[in-house]
């Protein structure tokens, strides 16, 4: 039996979580496994179950995997796929900010068997907490491949969209309640996000009954991201052209950076009567945010989400960290989070 999270500001984080030194190397993102055949099997399994034992220590209420099973958020997703060729590499501008080295779609892309199910499957076991499972949506992993064979970048993100609807109903057979699809492109390319981008991340949630969420941010803390920031001038208004779209949309969880950032507070009104997961932990700086810190940003966002509608999260991932520091940010965030829902409880007299 899956315990409900609290009633208001259920906590949870977005993305990675460090992995552990005999896993990978640490602070360094997508660092090659240390470990093969079962034994890194086991080793994703140990990894998991740590993860989930902190979070539930930190007093995280929406549990996830911490990303402990794969290297990417979005290539490890697209290993498993038939009709896309790792050895062939082309170098691409991922989100217009940077350049790298990607596989190349060479045919038909089709998913041959599930890809993180016996992962879900076994974080399912592992908690009896509401879980959390994030998957790439279908514009980021258009714009992480080469295409030499649909040449067509909506195209090639239907025929995503489809596949990922197949995992995330295998998923929520596997006991997952809530399905996030991480989505960064669409701070970038807002003409496609008009065009196809919302539709085909509503093709990739149908006919799902576990909640849907879309996370899109900033970026980890990488000098790429942190260089395209600082170009964004005084005000990051990106949420703007993808806010009102999805409030209309059938997804049920908006996620967005607002920790540190220069997120105008006010965009989140355009998604007033959606779920936000609103990022109170900056995952660009190792500073660990105090629970007053955090408190503060989740009563600033209460001006423009219902307080039942509120889940305190990070930013984004958090893998680059020393692992002592993303721990000590999840218990800043699970205090901040116990702070606001004390005070909403003794003023409106509603359970936590």
């Amino acid at each position: 039996m899956t315990v409900p999270a609290p009633a208001l500001l259920p906590t949870t984080i977005v993305g990675s979580l460090p992995k552990p030194s005999w896993l990978a190397q640490p602070e360094v993102l997508w660092s090659p496994w240390t470990l093969e055949g079962d034994a890194l099997i086991e080793g994703k399994q140990d990894a998991l179950r740590i993860a989930v034992q902190e979070q539930t220590r930190r007093g995280i209420d929406i549990l996830s995997d911490g990303e402990q099973t794969r290297q990417h958020f979005v290539t490890t997703f697209i290993e498993h796929l038939s009709g896309v060729d790792f050895e062939k590499r082309e170098t691409v501008r991922i989100r217009d900010r940077y350049d790298a080295s990607v596989p190349t779609v060479v045919g038909e892309v089709r998913r041959e068997r599930p890809v993180f199910v016996d992962d879900a499957r076994f974080l399912r076991e592992t908690t009896d907490r509401p879980i959390k499972w994030a998957l790439p949506g279908p514009m980021t992993m258009v714009d992480t491949l080469y295409d030499a064979h649909y040449k067509s970048r909506e195209k090639l993100a239907w025929e995503f969209a489809t596949i990922l609807n197949e995992e995330a109903r295998a998923l929520e057979a596997a006991g997952v309640d809530i399905i996030q699809f991480d989505e960064p492109s669409f701070n970038v390319f807002f003409d496609e996000v008009k065009e196809w981008g919302v539709a085909t991340l509503e093709r990739a949630t149908e006919g799902l009954r576990a909640e849907t969420a879309v996370h899109i941010c900033y970026g980890y803390g990488i000098k790429a991201n942190t260089d395209w920031k600082a170009g964004l001038g005084s005000q990051w208004r990106q949420y703007e052209e993808s806010f009102p779209l999805l409030q209309e949309s059938s997804i049920d969880i908006i996620s967005l950076e607002c920790q540190h950032s220069h997120v105008p507070m006010e965009l989140i009104e355009l998604v007033r009567g959606k779920k936000v997961m609103l990022g109170a932990i900056d995952v660009a700086d190792e500073t660990v945010e105090t629970p007053e810190e955090v408190a503060d940003t989740l009563r600033r966002a209460l001006a423009f989400v219902d307080a039942d509608k509120l889940i305190p999260s990070t930013n984004c991932g958090m893998a680059p960290f020393p692992r002592d520091v993303a721990l000590r940010k999840l218990t800043a965030l699970s205090a901040g989070a116990a702070l606001v829902r004390g005070e909403l409880t003794e003023a409106t007299g509603v359970r936590p």
